[in-house]
């Protein structure tokens, strides 16, 4: 990627995204009323009946861009997605539009994957646009049905960095819970935040860095202490896994997929931790494979690196086939080394990649 403009730089770029009638509409709204003194862009893929510009256009016109009563700028996306960013971009250049970010409102069916494969596709958009975080809202009142009878609602909950779950109110404590839980089995690295008529902390879902490598990678408690009753405690074992390598399917060791049997969702997540360094060449090479057969099928994968040979934590994520690896903090003299990764997707083999992982581990056979 092209890194000759300064992250301070470059235009963040947030994803907005959830199931139809899910409140992104009310949620953009209220950001763009409230987020005051800043010049928002935002880009639609359609205006449909609940669009923004019900309230807040300046004029109705047949303009791709339109200006919004409060300064912000509202586009459609009639074409191409990385054409009309390539056409913000030129307008914002030469003077004609001035905004600070822009918020990218994807339609209720969309997959959030090619959207967010677009800033990094692209010399010109990667190196003017810095991708910021995906945001996802879920209808409690719906979400379980949603998730269903919709794959891409599961894709956009996999591809999450921070998740809002809208109409809280109109659902009892039961279902809210198995919704939530349901939730971070699919996604277990995005916090989870119930929210009222799109009242959200905006610094929570706002320039949080949520797309970016950085040190931090939170999983969920709930979901270790989902998928493995011990994994709270911090037994010194080489990683989560140790019980697997000869389970069959009807073992009773409670992997993600065998429970609540009745939600046979398509997209899940499993965790890799090691307390052992990888070899950094068997690594390269098994991640390599695995993205060239599983691409298509991995959404978001992050992991916090411990490498032979290297004194810090290296930092890696990737989205479908496309993945990269920087340096991060040294390890300190009061720390102890260790992996952990997160790897969500569609019917991803978690014994083929827990085997391969304990392959490249440095000292093993």
């Amino acid at each position: 990627m092209n890194t000759s403009r300064s992250l301070d730089e470059m235009v963040p770029v947030t994803i907005l995204t959830g199931f139809l009638g899910a409140g992104k509409t009310t949620l953009l709204k209220r950001v763009l009323s409230e987020y005051h003194g800043r010049r928002v862009a935002v880009i639609e893929n359609e205006f449909g009946p609940e669009s923004i510009d019900n309230d807040l256009l300046v004029q109705d016109s047949d303009e791709e861009i339109v200006e919004l009563s409060n300064g912000c700028v509202c586009c459609t996306v009639r074409g191409d997605l990385m054409r009309t960013l390539g056409e913000l971009k030129a307008k914002r250049q030469n003077g004609q539009l001035n905004f600070e970010r822009v918020i990218l409102e994807t339609t209720g069916m969309a997959n959030p994957g090619p959207v967010c494969q677009t800033f990094f596709m692209d010399d010109d958009i990667a190196e003017y646009y810095r991708l910021d975080a995906v945001i996802t809202v879920v209808d409690a009142k719906h979400g379980m049905a949603t998730l269903d009878a919709q794959e891409e609602s599961q894709k956009q909950i996999g591809f999450a960095d921070r998740i809002l779950i809208s109409k809280r109110d109109l659902v009892n404590e039961a279902d809210y819970e198995a919704l939530r839980a349901r939730i971070v089995r699919i996604n277990p690295r995005a916090p989870v935040t119930p929210v009222n008529f799109g009242e959200v902390d905006l610094k929570s879902i706002i320039d949080i860095s949520g797309f970016n490598l950085n040190s931090i990678l939170d999983i969920d408690p709930d979901f270790l202490a989902d998928e493995h009753p011990d994994a709270q405690h911090d037994h010194d074992h080489d990683h989560d896994h140790d019980h697997e390598g000869d389970c069959g399917p009807e073992c009773g060791h409670g992997h993600h997929h065998h429970h609540h049997a009745h939600h046979s969702d398509e997209i899940g997540a499993f965790v890799f931790r090691s307390s052992k360094p990888f070899d950094p060449v068997r690594l390269e090479e098994f991640l390599g494979g695995v993205v060239q057969v599983y691409g298509p099928d991995l959404l978001r994968y992050k992991g916090i690196l411990y490498m032979k040979g290297v004194n810090r934590r290296m930092l890696f994520q990737g989205v479908h086939m496309m993945m990269g690896a920087e340096p991060g903090k040294p390890w300190t003299a009061s720390e102890k080394p260790a992996t952990k990764m997160v790897f969500i997707g569609r019917k991803l083999p978690q014994e083929i990649f827990t085997r391969g992982l304990e392959q490249c581990l440095a000292g093993a056979s």
